[in-house]
């Protein structure tokens, strides 16, 4: 491997004949080193291919201003995201990296960040929030530096980003739709909702992926389904509870709500309503 270019004394971009140019993280790995040289194996610590990733050169421009420790950091919670949670974006390191930059850079000066949707952030992914806690404590133990848990709702929204695809707006946009959808619902049918219940999560996971389907008006291959005549008949509240969804979501999304996506979300509150009427 071959330095092309030197980021820093820590951060190299090096090429191996052919193959697609890669950037090198590793502890005084360029020192004493000149374009054309070879790198010292021994001291990576780790590798960024490029791999017609279109990030690839914003991240060369962002990583000369971030401290190697603080980029190993963020790659150790990547890695603990991805054991936790499974397959996420590769971009997650990117984005990750720039987060807790700024975020350390508050914290020097003294600038305090609220989380305007904290609350919604910890009741919608809170597996993911859980993962994003462990991220602080890294951090902590890492750095030395402690962050306020508005930090751990912001990186749980880079980790949903990462598994839905999307950016971080979408996923804000998202995260608020999916809210509504849950008011709706409770208040309609007058339940509250055990945030703990298998019921709830399947039904969370469920509007993740419907609400992005609604704001990048998406729509399922949809038929009316020999289902649908009897879901209607045997779970009217539930139907009706639906409807009001689809119909907040024409008027306010633009999305008109296909039938299968009526029949699901139908199932998922009727689980919810006769949970809530156990509990009572």
């Amino acid at each position: 491997m071959k330095i092309v270019k030197i980021l820093n004394n820590n951060v190299v971009v090096v090429q191996q004949g052919s193959k697609d140019e890669q950037i090198i993280m590793g502890r005084g790995i360029a020192y004493q080193k000149r374009c054309g040289d070879s790198i010292d194996h021994s001291k990576i610590e780790k590798i960024f291919a490029r791999q017609n990733n279109p990030l690839f050169d914003h991240f060369a421009d962002l990583i000369q201003q971030i401290p190697l420790n603080v980029l190993l950091t963020c790659d150790r919670i990547v890695t603990y995201a991805r054991q936790q949670l499974g397959s996420l974006q590769e971009s997650l390191f990117i984005s990750l990296a720039d987060h807790c930059f700024g975020a350390l850079e508050r914290k020097r000066n003294g600038i305090v960040l609220h989380n305007r949707l904290l609350w919604e952030t910890q009741h919608l992914y809170p597996n993911e929030y859980q993962v994003a806690v462990v991220a602080l404590q890294i951090i902590e133990r890492r750095l030395g530096v402690t962050l306020q848990l508005d930090e751990a709702g912001f990186i749980t929204l880079h980790f949903v980003t990462a598994q839905l695809k999307g950016d971080m707006q979408e996923v804000t946009q998202v995260t608020r739709l999916m809210q509504e959808m849950l008011n709706l619902v409770k208040y309609h049918l007058c339940i509250n909702y055990d945030d703990k219940s298998f019921s709830y999560h399947r039904f969370v996971t469920h509007l993740k992926f419907f609400a992005q389907r609604c704001l990048t008006h998406t729509q399922v291959n949809s038929e009316e389904s020999e289902l649908t005549e009897t879901v209607h008949n045997q779970y009217q509240l539930a139907w009706s509870a639906a409807e009001l969804v689809g119909k907040h979501l024409s008027q306010h999304y633009q999305h008109q709500i296909q039938p299968e996506e009526l029949l699901f979300l139908t199932l998922h509150i009727e689980k919810l309503r006769k949970e809530a009427e156990l509990s009572q």
